[in-house]
């Protein structure tokens, strides 16, 4: 019995030392040592065991990592201090820990990614992006008798979002054309054949106009559209690359909510005329105007989860920093302090105070990467918080780029989600990881 009574208080005491031993600095430094680290040509970092010890640092290739300076291959380092890494060259290497030279205690996987630097935006700009074929955003009936109503393009199964890229076998992508198509189809009893791309892939439908016996013209009973155009924030310019990334999350057709497939874009300077502040339940928005002759500063090439992204040739006009600044890895993304940068007014783009007070930590691309608040009293008092607009506004964290703003919460607009940077030059092509108005009735 008193044998029993020993195990227990035994076992208690020892799941007591366990706990108390969880909650110590050299246990929490353990646990958090990184199995993987990402770093830039030239950028260094410091690791921390806190551990009484001295282990043997053994790096398969000093010539992509150094050690405490070191370019040997193997030497002694101390635990108590911290371990510095510095990156030489772009590659793939390891670095091992073992105490008395025979006992593994931390094996970490370095990849070196070329040096990257970009010039933050902030800048509002004017998004003007045609389709990469015909946008079907609605269905309408056609009055074919004084009892009778009809829509082909319904009857054919055509859905909303649906993407007409050819017809009788010539690719479309202009909306005007569409009417003379369908005039010569309808007065000669043919029928069109549309190929029509659905999530991806592509398949053909045939497709009889009828005759308007209102509106006096052959109709397919579809609402169509070719092209979108709207006010964002530009997130970054890549000078060595020539390229940029704007808005931090995809464009959508307004009808269909489906993303627009780019078949080619531009963006142009915008000019904030006024802002219509964000109150809880109710987002605000910049007014912000632009006219068929403003500069075009970059063209559109991809429509993505984090954005759209082409080429910009030179650096765009008012931007806050003019040199370019490091980029930061999620991992390097830290509760606490950082600015965004946005235009509230004009053309002036200015840097305001933010908290991030939650990261999340992600091994795959996600729009929803970590939550900020908005802390700047000018710009709570101005804009009430964040406002549809702001989207894409960059977020710079101790004087690296770390990500844009994407998303507002309705209900508390002084926050709201932003997404990693890294997400964002990933589908800019820059960066490789390793591992809408006015529809037309036809």
């Amino acid at each position: 019995m008193k044998s029993c009574k020993r195990k227990r208080l035994f076992g208690l005491l020892l799941v007591f030392f366990i706990c108390l031993g969880s909650f110590s600095s050299p246990f929490q430094s353990f646990a958090s040592f990184p199995e993987e680290l990402r770093l830039f040509s030239g950028q260094g970092r410091q690791l921390q065991l806190s551990m009484p010890v001295s282990a043997q640092v053994t790096v398969k290739d000093p010539n992509i990592v150094k050690v405490n300076g070191s370019a040997k291959h193997s030497f002694q380092v101390s635990l108590k201090e911290p371990i510095s890494l510095e990156s030489m060259h772009s590659g793939e290497t390891e670095m091992k820990l073992k105490l008395f030279g025979a006992i593994p205690i931390k094996t970490v996987k370095v990849q070196v990614i070329p040096d990257l630097k970009v010039i933050p935006g902030g800048q509002t700009i004017g998004v003007k992006i045609k389709s990469a074929g015909i946008m079907v955003v609605g269905h309408h009936l056609v009055t074919v008798a004084e009892t009778q109503k009809t829509s082909p393009g319904e009857e054919a199964k055509i859905q909303l979002g649906d993407l007409i890229t050819r017809i009788n076998g010539k690719e479309i992508r202009d909306v005007s054309k569409v009417t003379d198509l369908v005039t010569k189809a309808g007065t000669n009893k043919t029928p069109l054949d549309l190929t029509i791309r659905r999530n991806n892939e592509e398949f053909q439908i045939k497709l009889q106009p009828v005759y308007d016996i209102v509106d006096k013209s052959y109709r397919l009973g579809l609402y169509i559209r070719d092209s979108a155009a709207g006010v964002g924030t530009l997130t970054f310019y890549a000078p060595n690359q020539g390229v940029y990334g704007a808005l931090g999350h995809v464009i959508t057709d307004m009808d269909t909510q489906t993303p627009i497939t780019v078949g080619d874009g531009e963006i142009v300077h915008s000019n904030v005329t006024s802002i219509s502040k964000s109150h809880n339940g109710e987002p605000g928005e910049k007014r912000a105007q632009f006219y068929k002759d403003s500069k075009v500063i970059g063209n559109i090439e991809r429509n993505t989860p984090f954005g759209i992204f082409g080429k910009m040739h030179t650096a765009p006009e008012h931007s806050l920093d003019k040199e370019a600044i490091p980029v930061a890895f999620s991992e390097e993304v830290k509760q606490g302090p950082a600015q965004i940068y946005t235009v509230i007014e004009g053309q002036k783009v200015e840097k305001f105070d933010i908290q991030v007070v939650h990261v999340s930590r992600q091994d795959f691309p996600a729009t929803k990467g970590m939550v900020i608040k908005i802390t700047d009293p000018r710009l709570l008092e101005k804009t009430g918080g964040i406002v549809q607009g702001m989207s894409g506004s960059p977020i710079v964290q101790n004087g690296k780029i770390i990500g844009a703003v994407t998303h507002v919460f309705v209900n508390d607009p002084t926050s709201g989600y932003g997404c990693f940077i890294e997400w964002m030059l990933q589908d800019s092509g820059i960066l490789l990881r390793q591992n809408a108005e006015g529809s037309k009735a036809s």
